[in-house]
């Protein structure tokens, strides 16, 4: 007997058990396409926090001015910190111009070699960091188009200070180089 030799009652009665359970059916593949979604974004979080966490730049790092050596006039960056921001890293730094005036610059990107904005920095846009091992990084920066720093990373062994090395172009054209050491906080 098909739906339709049904008597009235009977078939209005099947249709509405067919609604029922269709509806039963969608709500609960609903409810686990909202398990995976969550569960998959929170597994994803969960991964990007682990290997930033992993990353030994990560952190706040002190100036140590009698460990470093700056050319007479240079800028010194004090505060140099690496947070999570996301799937990115941003990087924020505050310090003294050559004229011991304060600065304070952002970066936010990925240690890809691509090139993110920075904001703040009167010397340069665009930053380029690469990751070249475990604990250390090469980076670039660019204004308008032209380099005008490049510098290395190397976080210690035990992650308690790193030594950053940079060549500036001046404003001259002139090369001065600076090798600055900071300490974990």
């Amino acid at each position: 007997m098909s739906c339709k030799e049904l008597p009235n009652a009977a078939r209005s009665t099947r249709i509405a058990r067919t609604k029922q359970l269709y509806h039963l059916l969608l709500h609960e593949e609903g409810d686990m396409r909202v398990r995976v979604i969550v569960s998959t974004l929170a597994l994803l979080f969960a991964g990007v926090v682990v290997c930033l966490a992993d990353n030994p730049n990560m952190g706040t790092w002190k100036l140590n001015e009698a460990k470093s050596k700056f050319s007479p006039g240079s800028a010194k960056n004090h505060t140099v910190v690496y947070e999570a921001a996301g799937d990115k890293v941003k990087v924020t730094v505050d310090g003294i111009d050559a004229a011991g005036n304060p600065t304070h610059n952002e970066w936010t990107g990925k240690f890809d070699r691509k090139y993110y904005p920075v904001t703040g920095d009167p010397t340069s846009d665009m930053r380029s960091y690469r990751q070249v091992n475990a604990r250390t990084l090469t980076l670039t920066a660019k204004k308008s188009g032209k380099v005008t720093l490049t510098g290395r990373v190397v976080v210690s062994a035990d992650g308690r200070s790193r030594t950053v090395t940079t060549t500036v172009t001046d404003s001259k054209g002139k090369k001065v180089s600076t090798t600055a050491v900071y300490d974990k906080q």
